[in-house]
């Protein structure tokens, strides 16, 4: 494992919900309303208190962006969106065990507003990323017409395709490209 299972976690879901935006040509925007918002944190697992409005829907859409910046950032531009997400939360880390899972840090309370909880997780993982010097995991998708974003947990730093099946939509064509050049 290169990270914390909690870092691993919060990366992953921070890069998810920055993919449910639409971006480019082939994407629709995958958070148009409540309910999909409530499936999205039911299946990442988010705990604490929800309002189930629209509020915390724009609140939770309005974050996409700023942690899309992170993916193109510089090493120093992330550390100040990183310290820019923990000082408007006023982030103070805790060691918390609920749900199953061994003690790891929460920064907010449960009674925050999602999109602030959303914030400070990602921001808190990317602490990690930035103090192990491994930034570079931070990748968009190499598909020509795909922007979304993807996090490379591999051994050897491999993963190049997100998880919306480009990798094997690249390879299919790459290969029917070789055939029809054989032909």
């Amino acid at each position: 494992m290169l990270f914390t299972h909690d870092a691993e976690v919060a990366l992953a879901s921070a890069a998810a919900l920055v993919n449910t935006q639409a971006n480019g040509p082939r994407s629709v925007e995958e958070l148009p309303d409540v309910a999909a918002l409530d499936a999205f944190v039911e299946s990442w697992g988010w705990t604490g208190e929800r309002r189930h409005d629209d509020l915390e829907l724009a609140q939770v859409r309005a974050l996409r962006p700023r942690l899309r910046e992170v993916w193109s950032s510089d090493v120093d531009g992330v550390v100040r969106i990183v310290n820019d997400l923990l000082a408007r939360a006023q982030a103070l880390p805790q060691l918390v065990r609920h749900d199953g899972w061994d003690y790891h840090l929460h920064a907010t309370t449960p009674q925050a507003p999602l999109a602030t909880r959303m914030a400070v997780e990602a921001a808190m993982a990317l602490v990690d990323v930035v103090r192990a010097g491994e930034l570079s995991r931070l990748r968009v998708c190499a598909a020509d017409d795909c922007e979304d974003l993807l996090v490379d947990l591999s051994k050897n730093r491999s993963r190049r395709y997100c998880d919306a099946g480009c990798g094997n939509r690249v390879n299919v064509a790459a290969y029917r490209a070789r055939q029809a050049a054989a032909d």
